[in-house]
């Protein structure tokens, strides 16, 4: 029981800590560059889709977990893997909609939890 809460606790600081390190990252960029943050979200996003295009993210992501996946980096990662799957089973034309199969799940639930907090709070503009 003690090993497996020491378990735990070591993936949740590999987690926490590799999430941390991103979010580092991406202020020092912000604070010291004069990247907006929109093309810092992009750099992020294409360091995803180079790192799963190499083969490296499956190995960060067996360390860092959540850390790594739940970012940017790992929206960029999935939409390389499903590109990368698809066009191996289906050709070329699957590496154009593969990515997009692949996270239209996470983009539909995102888009429907906005709608309902929109609904149960009271949003204004500034």
């Amino acid at each position: 029981m003690f090993a497996t809460v020491l378990q735990y606790l070591g993936t949740y600081a590999a987690v926490f800590a590799s999430g941390g390190a991103l979010c580092a990252a991406a202020e020092l960029l912000i604070v010291r560059t004069k990247l907006t943050p929109a093309r810092i979200l992009v750099i992020f996003l294409i360091a995803g889709i180079i790192l799963e295009a190499v083969g490296v993210y499956d190995y960060i992501y067996k360390v860092c977990q959540a850390g790594v996946a739940v970012p940017i980096v790992g929206f960029g990662a999935s939409l390389a893997k499903g590109a990368i799957d698809s066009a191996r089973s289906v050709g070329f034309v699957g590496a154009f909609a593969g990515g997009l199969i692949r996270t239209a799940y996470g983009v539909g639930i995102a888009i429907v939890m906005s709608y309902i907090v929109t609904l149960v709070f009271n949003p204004r503009s500034k």
